[in-house]
């Protein structure tokens, strides 16, 4: 007899094998160098044994990569220069490149990032309004699978999964765009101090090039970000999110928008597969849940759907005992959409009725509206390619 925990890792390695569908291209240039961002520590020593260099090189690179931001090698101070140029010949240290760039009335800005196949995903810098801070909000995937109703992002077919120098990358490129490096060592956080999977794409679909990238980014000799400061946002993937708590253990956010399985299977299809009984199961299991890491239930306000008084009762009842905060997003319109946004009364009204439950409720502003760079507004024209039809990028 099959038991649940067998279910869920049959589930778990059938998620891992459709996404080798969509694998990411090769981290090679056009002229055969191996681009260094996105291996692994142990990857890159094998990388430098290949070409007669020492493993304590590894740390090396790792420090000028990660923590200062180099992408010449040039520029690395304590290796000598004919290693320079040795390494030169064979790596090369990418990112993405800037196919378009807008900032909006608000400070926000939205970066169209060009990777080395020609794809594009766009990333987003939200500045905190009251502190020199911010969060750049990551894609995870070229398109997406999930098609939920409220989403432009879902109105594109997934192209592919972003590898895990394309999602790492990201925040390296809006780095350089900043003037963000050295990466910080406990003073007071840069503009770009959070990271948030909530761009395109669904994390927990691509999870072995993202939890890549994130180890990367936590890594303590190089980005140095603390879990604390990275929030993976997921429509629900149920088996992936027990994995991604024992792995990553970072801060998590479930798209949740509707409280019945009726309504959630219209507005998030992915609940068909996943219900509400198994999705807040999940919630209650995730590690580290508690007053001080509380998960975020993102609840999008779409006016006479999702927004009653009844409704925000059964929110509460639906995750009593969770430590966790709500936040109420506006719908964000976008260009055919079908919903309308709740009007500010109906959303007042239903934060009262959970803020009164003891869970804190606050309403997202919206941020670059006018820039389309706003939740649930992010799309590319990027599609995907025939089989076999190699395309050239801007990622060096």
């Amino acid at each position: 007899m099959t038991d649940a925990a067998d279910l869920t890792a049959s589930e778990r390695g059938r998620i891992l094998a459709k996404a080798a569908a969509f694998e990411p291209p090769a981290i090679t240039t056009a002229d055969g160098r191996r681009d260094l961002v996105g291996l692994t520590r142990e990857e890159l020593v094998t990388e430098l044994a290949a070409i007669g260099e020492a493993p304590f090189r590894a740390k090396q690179l790792w420090h000028w990569i990660y923590h200062q931001g180099a992408t010449d090698f040039a520029a690395m101070s304590t290796i000598a220069r004919p290693l320079q140029a040795k390494l030169s010949d064979s790596f090369v240290i990418g990112r993405p490149g800037v196919a378009t760039e807008q900032t909006s009335a608000d400070g926000t800005r939205k970066f169209l990032f060009r990777f080395r196949d020609g794809q594009d995903a766009e990333t987003v810098y939200i500045p905190d309004l009251a502190e020199d801070r911010g969060t750049l909000c990551i894609s995870s995937q070229v398109g997406c699978t999930l098609s939920c109703r409220f989403c432009h992002t879902g109105t594109q077919a997934l192209v592919r999964n972003l590898g895990a120098a394309e999602i790492v990358g990201q925040f390296m490129a809006a780095r350089d765009a900043y003037g963000e490096w050295p990466s910080p060592k406990g003073e007071t956080p840069r503009l770009l101090s959070n990271i948030v999977l909530m761009g395109m794409g669904e994390p927990l679909y691509n999870y072995a090039h993202v939890a890549r990238a994130m180890r990367i980014a936590m890594d303590g000799e190089g980005i140095g970000l603390s879990r604390r400061r990275i929030t993976l946002s997921t429509s629900g993937v149920v088996p992936m999110m027990d994995r991604c708590g024992a792995e990553l253990a970072v801060n998590l956010a479930v798209s949740l928008h509707a409280v019945t399985d009726e309504l959630r299977d219209e507005l998030v299809p992915l609940n068909r597969k996943y219900p509400l009984g198994e999705l807040i199961a999940a919630c209650r299991r995730y590690p580290g849940a508690s007053n001080a890491r509380r998960i975020t239930f993102e609840y999008v306000m779409l006016k006479d759907v999702n927004d009653s008084l009844a409704e925000a009762r059964a929110l509460v009842r639906l995750i009593a005992g969770i430590p966790a905060k709500v936040n109420l997003i506006p719908f964000n319109p976008w260009p055919g959409s079908a919903y309308e946004t709740s009007t500010p009364a109906a959303i007042r009204a239903f934060a009262e009725v959970v803020m009164a439950a003891g869970y804190a409720s606050p309403v997202r502003v919206p941020r670059g509206r006018d820039i389309l760079a706003a939740c649930g507004q992010l799309r590319t024209d990027s599609a995907r390619a025939p089989r076999g039809v190699a395309m050239m990028g801007s990622m060096p």
